[in-house]
């Protein structure tokens, strides 16, 4: 049940990192920060940063548990 709410937190974190790194011109390296469109809007995103800030969500929602 925890990882169902860690979802959405991960995403909320990654969508902040990769706005504040990509904005800037980087990609992050590992992060492979990229820029996605849906129709006229544009969005940064990274996969290995949406995976980490969930699993770090999940170990902390187990944790206080």
């Amino acid at each position: 049940m925890e990882l169902f709410k860690a979802v959405p937190l991960g995403s909320i974190l990654t969508y902040v990192v990769a706005l504040v790194v990509g904005s800037q011109g980087s990609r992050g390296g590992y992060l492979a920060i990229f820029r996605q469109e849906f129709y006229e809007y544009e969005m940064w995103w990274s996969w290995p940063l949406f995976f980490a800030g969930t699993a770090l969500a999940w170990g902390i929602m187990t944790l206080q548990r």
